[in-house]
């Protein structure tokens, strides 16, 4: 068993050493298959909408499906207000379902199983989110943790419960992204280790295994997914809230 360490897989380990007046600016490998995913989707994006026309080819439609995709959950949750998002809430899901995909594959890193590259993103969203509250609405945004009609009387009490739960935000968006990506590779790293200790006796685990990496690019995507919802969701609180 001293060869079962689900849990290596998530380790941070510095790749080339740098170090600049006193701060570590290492290149991790977190770091590069962060890069890695960004570059990915760069390149996709730009090679099928380089030569883009109004009657899309096969390239065009497929490097345009993750904008229809997110627009669509925009315009079903935020109405025609929230289109002015769709590139930065599709640039967040292409990202995390990058980081959740890219974890799949044979001797890759799941950036997306560290809390802080998760805590990071929502962070900026609930960032981007509060500021464009305060540009729409001004001092009304603050209308948000004490909605019109609440008795003024209640307000020491309901004021701070509703702050805390929107600074709290960015922390339950990304503990549900790592628990998701630590616990389903995990239980891939478990049975693989026993599907090769089994030798020919492994068919059956063997298939089982291959079964649930289907499910887990099933879940990679799910994530991805409830992770722009919940963006748009906490978007919607800045575009109608009074």
């Amino acid at each position: 068993m001293s060869g079962l360490q689900p849990l290596q897989q998530f380790l941070v380990k510095t790749l080339i050493p740098i170090h600049v007046l006193g701060f570590d600016l290492s290149l991790t490998n977190s770091a590069s298959f962060m890069l890695g995913a960004t570059g990915l989707v760069v390149v996709g994006l730009g090679l099928g909408l380089r030569n883009a026309t109004c009657l899309p080819n096969r390239l065009q439609a497929f490097a345009e499906l993750p904008f229809s995709f997110v627009e669509g959950m925009v315009l079903e949750n935020n109405g025609k207000e929230g289109l002015p998002f769709v590139g930065f809430l599709t640039a967040i899901f292409l990202f995390v379902l990058m980081g959740n995909l890219l974890g799949l594959f044979p001797f890759a890193f799941t950036f997306t199983s560290q809390i802080i590259v998760n805590f990071s993103l929502a962070f900026l969203i609930l960032c981007v989110v509060t500021v464009y509250g305060f540009i729409r609405n001004g001092v009304g945004f603050l209308r948000l943790f004490l909605p019109e009609g609440v008795p003024l009387w209640i307000a020491p009490v309901l004021v701070p419960v509703e702050l805390v739960s929107y600074l709290s935000r960015p922390v339950s968006l990304s503990i549900r992204l790592f628990a998701n990506m630590v616990a389903g590779h995990s239980i891939l790293k478990i049975f693989a280790f026993f599907t090769a200790s089994l030798g020919v006796f492994g068919i059956v685990p063997l298939a089982v295994n291959v079964g649930l990496i289907g499910f887990e690019f099933f879940v990679a995507f799910i994530q991805a997914y409830i992770f722009t919802l919940l963006s748009c969701m906490h978007l919607n609180d800045t575009l109608h809230s009074h």
